[in-house]
């Protein structure tokens, strides 16, 4: 059973479906209380009235081959952004640095279908990209940097995101097997780090992601 059914409304008008109508399909990957009260779940449709335990098993089928990993030494509102997107994205995990704590609410429910992995510090996520043969890629717009609209972004690999304000710790970048930076134009020094995250996956996504799959 699932315990995650959403309230009657979602970006202010009502989503899902309601109670299934008919017949109770026989597919274990259906949960009875969402078929009996209906699937108001912020999910695309392949998954309504699907339990959590199968959205994932399904999702972890396809997953990508690049990670996420954001620095959180300060609380960073950011990382439920990037929980979210990494789920838009179809990440392989999330890696959370520093803080084992963060605020959920940005993540919209999506925490339940991504993989999360804690590292107390940066030396802890470095090993264990390390070990799992993943490139660590920093994303960050000082000296050195490779525009990342011209990058050949490693397939195994993970992006590495530094918190909202002081960006990656020196650590994160000396750490790093390639620094990309994200153009920009207009007057501000930086960028959201939930939107830097946003555009990092997207580019991998670009190079990468299978788009003749239907899955996306």
């Amino acid at each position: 059973m699932v315990d995650e059914q959403a309230g009657p409304t979602e970006w202010g008008s009502t989503v899902g479906v309601g109670p299934w109508v008919g017949p109770w399909p026989q597919d274990p990957r259906y949960d009875p209380r969402l078929l009996a009260e209906g699937d108001r779940r912020n999910v695309v449709d392949r998954y309504r009235y699907w339990t959590v335990e199968a959205v994932v098993a399904d999702l972890d089928r396809r997953r990508h081959d690049f990670h996420v990993a954001i620095e959180n030494f300060g609380h960073d509102l950011n990382i439920g952004t990037v929980v979210r997107t990494a789920n838009a994205f179809l990440a392989a995990e999330v890696h959370v640095i520093g803080r084992r704590r963060w605020n959920r609410r940005g993540a919209m429910v999506t925490d339940r279908y991504q993989h999360l992995r804690h590292h107390p510090d940066v030396a802890g996520l470095l090993d264990h990209a390390r070990g799992a043969g993943l490139a660590v890629v920093a994303v960050d717009n000082g000296p050195g940097a490779v525009p990342l609209e011209t990058a050949e972004l490693p397939r195994r690999c993970v992006l590495l995101f530094g918190e909202e304000g002081p960006g990656l710790t020196a650590e994160a970048r000396a750490g790093a097997d390639l620094t990309v930076s994200i153009s920009q134009f207009g007057s501000t020094r930086s960028l959201n780090a939930g939107v830097a995250a946003g555009i990092a996956m997207h580019g991998w996504v670009r190079q990468h992601a299978d788009l003749t799959g239907g899955d996306h």
